[in-house]
C-alpha cells in the first residue's frame, strides 16, 4: 500500500511539472492585449485600398480608307491626317502616284476608295474625255499657280523669242495662259477662258514660244527656258516657294481659288460613304489647316 501511494504521489508531481513547463512556454510568447489588437484592426481598416488604374477604352475599328494621291502636298497632308483618323477608328492607306491619269482610273474601277490630287475643272474634263463617273466629295485646299524664273529672273527681262514652259493638260494650260495674260505677256481671244490653248493666243508682242509639257516635266526644264508656269504641287517638288521665288501668282481671293480648289474625288455614289465623310471632315479640320499653314509657305492654302 505504501509503494502504491508513493507511485501516485510521483505521478502527480511529474504531471504538475509538465503542466508548469507548458505554462512557461506559453508565457514566453508575447500576445497583444485586447486593446492593442483593436488598434491594429482599426489601422488596417483605415488604410485606403489600392485603386486599380482604369483600363483604356479600346477604339472601335471602323475600317480602312484607301486613297491615291500626288506626293506633294497631297500625300503629306494625308499622312498628317492619319493619326487623327486612327483616333476615330479609321485606318488610312495612301498610295502615291506621279501622274494625273492612274489616280482617277483606280478610283473609277473601285480599286481604291478616293483620290486627292486634282481640281474640279480637271475632274470634269477627265470624266468627259474618258467616260468615268467621278464626283467631288469635298474641297480641301487651293494651290496658287505661279510664274517662276528660269534663265530670266524678272518679267522685265523678257525678250523676243523667249521660251515659256507650261503644263499641257487642257485646264492647267488654260490657267497658265490666263496668268501670262494677267501679267501682260500675251492676250487671248475673248471667251477663251478655262479651255484656252496656244491656238487662242491673239496677241504675242514678244513672239514668245509656249512650250507645252506634261505637268511633271515642267520643273525639269527650269535651266533651259526663260520662265516656267507651275502647279503648286510641282513648284513644291522643285523646291520653289510661292512667297519667295515666284515672279507672279494667283491671289488667294481670286476666282481661281474657287475654281481650282483641290478635292477628294470618289466614284459616283460613294460621296456619302461613312469613311469618305470622316476623311473629308478631318482634312477640313483646324488641325490640318494649321499643318498646311505651318508647312507650305503660302504654296498651299486651306479651302474653307
Amino acid at each position: 500500500m505504501k509503494k502504491k501511494a508513493l507511485a501516485v504521489l510521483l505521478t502527480g508531481v511529474l504531471a504538475a511539472g509538465i503542466l508548469a513547463g507548458c505554462g512557461s512556454t506559453e508565457e514566453a510568447v508575447e500576445r497583444p492585449t485586447m486593446e492593442e489588437a483593436a488598434e491594429e484592426t482599426s489601422e488596417e481598416e483605415a488604410a485606403p485600398a489600392e485603386e486599380e488604374a482604369p483600363a483604356e477604352e479600346a477604339v472601335e475599328e471602323k475600317g480602312t480608307i484607301t486613297v491615291a494621291a500626288s506626293p506633294t502636298p497631297h500625300a503629306e497632308i494625308l499622312e498628317a491626317a492619319k493619326p487623327i483618323l486612327a483616333e476615330q477608328g479609321w485606318n488610312l492607306e495612301v498610295t502615291v502616284f506621279d501622274d494625273y491619269i492612274l489616280p482617277n482610273q483606280v478610283v473609277d474601277s473601285g480599286e481604291l476608295d478616293a483620290n486627292y490630287f486634282q481640281h474640279i475643272p480637271y475632274l470634269d474634263e477627265f470624266n468627259a474625255e474618258r467616260g468615268t463617273h467621278l464626283v467631288n466629295a469635298g474641297g480641301i485646299h487651293y494651290e496658287p499657280f505661279g510664274i517662276y524664273p528660269g534663265t530670266k529672273k524678272t518679267l522685265d527681262e523678257v525678250a523676243d523669242g523667249d521660251v515659256i514652259a507650261v503644263p499641257n493638260d487642257t485646264t492647267n494650260e488654260a490657267r497658265a495662259l490666263l496668268l501670262l495674260q494677267d501679267n501682260g505677256l500675251i492676250k487671248l481671244k475673248d471667251g477663251a477662258g478655262l479651255t484656252a490653248t496656244v491656238q487662242d493666243i491673239e496677241e504675242n508682242p514678244h513672239n514668245l514660244e509656249i512650250q507645252e509639257l506634261e505637268a511633271a516635266q515642267v520643273p525639269r526644264v527650269v535651266g533651259e527656258v526663260a520662265y516656267v508656269v507651275l502647279n503648286g504641287n510641282y513648284a513644291l517638288q522643285a523646291d520653289f516657294s510661292v512667297a519667295k521665288d515666284s515672279i507672279a501668282y494667283e491671289s488667294s481671293d481670286s476666282e481661281a481659288a474657287k475654281t481650282y480648289v483641290n478635292v477628294i474625288a470618289v466614284a459616283e455614289g460613294n460621296e456619302n460613304n461613312e469613311g469618305i465623310k470622316a476623311l473629308v471632315d478631318v482634312l477640313k479640320s483646324d488641325e490640318i489647316k494649321q499643318y498646311i499653314n505651318d508647312n507650305y509657305d503660302g504654296a498651299v492654302i486651306p479651302f474653307n
